[in-house]
């Protein structure tokens, strides 16, 4: 592996036999993080959306998943 660094990116070349599944899930890391440091979301809002997504997948998927509901 190398890491090349220019004025505007960070170029990192990886031999062919790497693990395709580990680098995209390094990748997906990767993004992750620079999209949550532009975030100016407290902890406790996060927290509250987790809540509502997760309410909201269990009511579209409840009944699918439990028989007779």
């Amino acid at each position: 592996m190398t890491i090349e660094r220019t004025d505007k990116e960070v170029i990192i070349r990886l031999p062919v036999s790497e693990d395709t599944e580990e680098i995209e899930q390094l990748l997906k890391y990767a993004r992750h993080k620079e999209i949550t440091s532009k975030s100016k979301a407290t902890q406790e809002q996060i927290d509250e959306l987790v809540k509502e997504v997760k309410k909201g997948w269990w009511e579209k998927n409840r009944s699918r998943l439990i028989k007779n509901a």
